[in-house]
């Protein structure tokens, strides 16, 4: 004689699928939060970029409008004005005060929170360079919050300034820059 199958009861499997949903919503809300991360990052780096390209823009106009003194703005790449820098003094020229409320506007002088200066971009340097025959390359640059590809070889403005061998930031790869050449006509 045969017996019939015997029903066993199932125990458990609903808490098994219930771990396996929780797990699996977890690494999705990690996920979440690593974009989250990354996207504050990105925007840091875009107010950064805007920042430095306010100031580019402020230089370049400022040379513009003093053109027949437009050589006394030269910087050079090795004594940029900014950050770590002593900024020149607000009196006498107009090149001057222009040099001096640049200096200050790299270092953060828009906005103050106590006595820490951070109306700018991180590290903000300016070079103003020579290329001749009336034209000038300004240059903002700044510290990064990543690494990227470093900067092409022909801008030298904060170059070095920006990482130590061994960091995640040797050899330049967040040192950022932006340029711009001011033509001064011969009038």
């Amino acid at each position: 004689m045969l017996m019939p199958p015997t029903i066993r009861n199932q125990c458990g499997v609903t808490l098994i699928e219930v771990l396996v949903t929780v797990i699996i919503l977890s690494i999705g809300l990690l996920g979440i939060a690593g974009l989250q991360s990354r996207l504050q990052q990105s925007e840091m780096e875009a107010y950064q970029r805007s920042q430095a390209l306010l100031l580019l823009n402020d230089m370049a106009n400022r040379i513009a409008s003093n053109r027949n003194n437009a050589a006394t703005y030269v910087t050079g790449t090795a004594s940029p004005l900014g950050v770590g820098m002593t900024c020149p003094s607000n009196s006498g020229s107009r090149k001057q005060r222009d040099s001096s409320e640049w200096c200050s506007a790299l270092q953060g002088a828009a906005e103050n929170v106590g006595t820490s200066q951070i109306g700018a971009m991180l590290g903000g340097r300016g070079c103003v360079e020579s290329l001749g025959s009336g034209q000038y390359l300004v240059t903002v640059a700044w510290q990064g919050l990543f690494p990227l590809a470093a900067p092409s070889a022909g801008v030298a403005c904060g170059a070095n300034s920006y990482g130590s061998a061994g960091s995640t930031c040797a050899n330049d790869v967040c040192r950022r820059v932006v340029t711009t050449i001011v033509r001064v006509a011969t009038l």
